[in-house]
């Protein structure tokens, strides 16, 4: 988040007012304007530092963590209102993140929530490190962005044949990719080593059959992966 605001300082005029625990990166004044707010000394809790943010008049909000119902409630409430809104989750993969926020909140309240969570969010950004091949990690990320099918599947839940997965496997065309999609390409680059690129998969039957196919183009003996299958979470929240 912190690269994001860096980049939107060198290029825009806007006002950004970062809650933060703690502060970890002092953005220097450029084309933005900061005003950086630190949990325990600016204010005593996201809620309350996220209300007295909306009065000042910012562009951008970033906070840092959406810790609780009440912090999120105000995060939806000041994107509605055009600002934007940047923040982050501790979740599995992007899906999850929508699957999180609805589960903050009552099963009545649940169907508005999901509507306007389908009207607000943009991008959802996942990231996780993985051991690099010579010594040091590699950021691994999955992408979702907006579109008619991610909208639908936020209002009306994910369904077999119309998950979050399948959604973001299709959709390279609006910029979106999922972790063992990025999996592929950071081996293909010889980034990772087979043993964690699988370790790592989301659905390791998908990234041995992509391992094997790249194995088998360069004559290579391929994988034994009779016994990997899909990961049993990525049917938890599957409707029937």
């Amino acid at each position: 988040l912190a690269a994001l605001l860096y980049d939107m300082n060198e290029g825009k005029s806007i006002h950004s007012i970062p809650l933060e625990d703690p502060v970890e990166f002092v953005h220097p004044h450029k084309k933005a304007t900061f005003n950086q707010r630190e949990l325990g000394i600016d204010y005593a809790s996201l809620s309350s530092g996220l209300r007295a943010a909306l009065r000042q008049a910012p562009k951008v909000i970033l906070v840092g963590e959406m810790r609780d119902r009440e912090t999120v409630e105000i995060g939806l409430s000041a994107a509605e209102t055009g600002h934007l809104v940047m923040s982050t989750l501790h979740t599995v993969d992007a899906g999850q993140n929508i699957n999180r926020i609805v589960g903050m909140f009552s099963q009545e309240e649940e169907q508005q929530i999901r509507i306007r969570l389908a009207d607000t969010i943009r991008w959802i950004i996942c990231q996780r490190l993985l051991p690099k091949v010579g010594g040091g990690r590699v950021a691994l990320l999955e992408i979702m962005s907006s579109n008619m099918r991610v909208k639908d599947t936020i209002i009306n839940g994910e369904s077999e044949g119309k998950t979050y997965y399948e959604i973001i496997t299709n959709g390279d065309a609006y910029g979106m990719w999922t972790f063992d999609q990025h999996i592929m390409k950071l081996y293909q680059d010889g980034l990772i080593t087979e043993e964690t690129a699988l370790a790592y998969a989301s659905r390791k039957a998908v990234v041995g059959r992509g391992i094997d196919t790249l194995k088998s183009a360069k004559g290579e003996k391929t994988t034994d992966i009779d016994e990997l299958g899909m990961d049993d979470e990525y049917g938890a929240n599957i409707k029937k």
